[in-house]
């Protein structure tokens, strides 16, 4: 597997001040690395330096081994999707305008989406099980929904990496079953990949390659999800007890 984002002495923050230091990532295509973490502990922050929208504090950010900060928007937006938190409620969009933005990286000055643009949009909508949604206003279809819709707009972009943050907040768990799903089935189809922050570690487990855990300003080698899910280990990170890890998942 090829590797397309890493970095290198990287610290994370805001106005210059690091809160998260130590990011090593090391990203392949076709592999997903989940973080997790506590609320707060900087899992955003450390998304929002990888795909350019923070300057790292310290270190570098690279992209298909060259530096973050001399990729062009262009060809960061050809490369790189984000499907980050935070409501998106366009108004007067249906839902196939919303994925149709996917295409403003390949369209040119005039936006005039080609036949060929027109078949990944087809293809984004198949993938992500929103094709009964494209005459649908976007600010009518419920939360789960519009996620869909946004998973179909990321990948219409062909990226090569997709970063995601808490996309699995405030859905159901039909939904957020359904959403990593096609999350899964993009990776193995279309060899993308991913990098995603999760509240849900049960489910972190279920779809990470490479699993980073984020406490007290510091981002922890990438290891493997057998070696970070086990009881000890969460326990630490997330400062619970073994009785309380046992209640919640050993089924008592």
């Amino acid at each position: 597997m090829d590797r397309i984002l890493y970095t290198e002495k990287l610290d994370a923050g805001y106005s210059g001040q690091a809160v998260i230091r130590n990011v090593n990532i090391d990203l392949h295509e076709g592999e997903i690395i989940a973080l997790i973490g506590p609320n707060g502990s900087g899992k955003s922050t450390i998304l929002k330096t990888l795909c350019g929208q923070l300057p790292p504090v310290r270190g570098n950010v690279f992209l298909k081994g060259k530096n973050l900060a001399d990729v062009k928007e262009a060809e960061l937006a050809k490369t790189m999707s984000l499907l980050m938190t935070g409501k998106v409620d366009p108004e007067l969009m249906t839902c196939m305008d919303v994925i149709s933005i996917g295409r403003y990286p390949y369209t040119g000055l005039m936006g005039k989406l080609s036949e060929h643009d027109r078949e990944v949009i087809r293809e984004s909508m198949r993938m992500a099980n929103v094709e009964d949604l494209g005459d649908r206003y976007f600010d009518q279809i419920s939360d789960g929904q519009k996620q869909r819709v946004l998973l179909a707009r990321a990948i219409c972009q062909e990226p090569e990496v997709l970063i995601m943050d808490e996309p699995t907040s405030f859905l159901d768990i039909k939904h957020k079953l359904e959403l990593l799903q096609i999350l899964l089935k993009l990776v193995k189809e279309k060899n993308v990949a991913v990098i995603v922050s999760l509240h849900e570690i049960e489910l972190a487990e279920k779809i990470a390659d490479q699993v980073v855990c984020i406490r007290d300003g510091i981002a922890e080698p990438a290891r493997s999800a057998g070696d970070v899910f086990v009881r000890e280990n969460i326990c630490r990170l997330f400062e619970i007890d073994e009785a309380q890890y046992d209640w919640l998942y050993k089924g008592r």
